[in-house]
């Protein structure tokens, strides 16, 4: 692969740095304030909306959305997106801002992929425009949802209708003020074939019998104003018009979406474990313990050098995976893509827990990104499969291909 940027990624480089230099790092301090402020914590406040105007109008909107989608984004390949989602994840809340957060554009590529016209009229084009939130429900708690073929929500046939219930939970998006619907996963025919059984299926948040239980916490925070819910689903009836491609084609449909939302998530923890290795870097240099800057230590030193050999050997992961997915597609580059997935979490935790270190008593509080990006980077090791399962299937994938070889 080519480890130079083409000129259209570098422009774009350039215009999102600018943008967060001068619109998203000076919000951060006002965005958390309005949180803590709020009198409804899942509301989003004033100033995203804001940051979404200047974003949109300086045609730095929807760059996740490649054009085999359709032609609502910015056309770019996995390659070309890399380097953008990375600036983006220096703020673990900014993606939202060029609506290229969480779980939004995966539902996004889903309804651009697999939906029918009338699904995309009603759904995708508010989701593209920013006018509305989104959710994706798979995980349960009664059952191993790394998984998918555990998942035990039913989703029965009634004439024109299908009446959905089971209960759901982590569920990322569906507290926000602004979340209208939900692709649902669940399953259809329990009698078929293991990877038959399941469907996915659109329900509106406002739907008669859709429960919200609770906020579910992520090691103390609750995420305001996005947050994880758990909920009911009792005798949900929803049109068959909202099933999305048709009955048992749910298992189909998470792989194509959960490819993509993966190697997002990687790229974001690129970014903030960049970020933090520069917050660290500053940190050192200003503070003084026993007479000298920290940077002065030879441990201290030692900790720089190695967040920055492990960033790097992610980043170049995460571009060769991206380049495959270009190149061959998302089946071909599934074991970059595992890989990848094993690799940026565990690396972006080393690099931000040294950071938090050499930010002292600091470093734990909200005065820094560093707390909140550590809490995003050890839930990513469970978001869209933990660790065991991608290293479990990557293991069998080779010792399949080495002796087949």
């Amino acid at each position: 692969m080519n480890f130079e940027y083409s000129d259209k990624t570098q422009e774009l480089i350039t215009r999102l740095e600018q943008f967060m230099d001068a619109h998203i790092y000076p919000a951060e301090a006002v965005y958390h304030r309005a949180l803590k402020e709020a009198e409804d914590p899942w509301s989003t406040p004033a100033i995203m909306d804001e940051l979404k105007e200047q974003a949109r109008s300086a045609g730095l909107w929807n760059l996740f959305l490649p054009d085999e989608y359709g032609p609502w984004g910015a056309g770019l390949t996995n390659l070309e997106y890399a380097p953008l989602c990375e600036i983006m994840g220096r703020a673990p809340w900014a993606a939202e801002a060029f609506n290229c957060s969480a779980p939004d554009t995966g539902n996004m590529e889903v309804l651009a992929k697999y939906g029918s016209e009338q699904q995309k009229a009603q759904w995708l084009q508010p989701l593209l425009d920013g006018e509305i939130r989104s959710a994706f429900a798979m995980t349960e708690p009664a059952v191993a949802s790394s998984d998918a073929t555990n998942i035990e929500t039913s989703i029965v046939r009634d004439g024109d209708d299908y009446i959905v219930n089971g209960r759901k939970w982590y569920i990322s998006g569906a507290m926000n003020s602004r979340c209208k619907i939900m692709i649902v996963m669940g399953k259809t025919d329990p009698g078929a074939a293991r990877h038959l059984q399941q469907s996915q299926i659109l329900v509106p948040m406002d739907s008669a019998g859709v429960e919200v239980i609770r906020p579910m916490s992520v090691l103390g925070y609750l995420d305001q104003p996005v947050g994880h819910a758990e909920l009911v689903f009792d005798n949900v009836r929803v049109p068959a018009a909202n099933l999305i491609l048709g009955e048992g084609r749910g298992f189909e449909i998470a792989q194509g979406r959960l490819g993509p939302g993966r190697i997002h998530h990687c790229m974001r923890l690129v970014g903030c474990a960049q970020r933090a290795l520069e917050l660290a870097c500053k940190r050192v240099d200003e503070r003084i313990a026993f007479g000298q800057p920290l940077s002065k230590n030879q441990s201290v030193r030692e900790d720089i050098a190695k967040s920055f050999c492990d960033i790097e050997q992610a980043r170049l992961l995460t571009l060769k995976a991206a380049d495959k997915m270009d190149r061959y597609g998302n089946k071909v580059a599934r074991d970059l893509i595992a890989a990848i997935k094993i690799v940026a979490p565990n690396m972006a935790l080393q690099v931000i827990d040294r950071a938090i270190q050499m930010h002292g008593a600091g470093g734990l509080s909200d005065d820094f990104v560093l707390a909140e990006a550590f809490s995003y980077a050890r839930t990513v090791r469970l978001a869209d499969g933990p660790d065991q399962v991608h290293m479990m299937q990557l293991g069998r994938n080779l010792v399949k291909d080495i002796n087949a070889a």
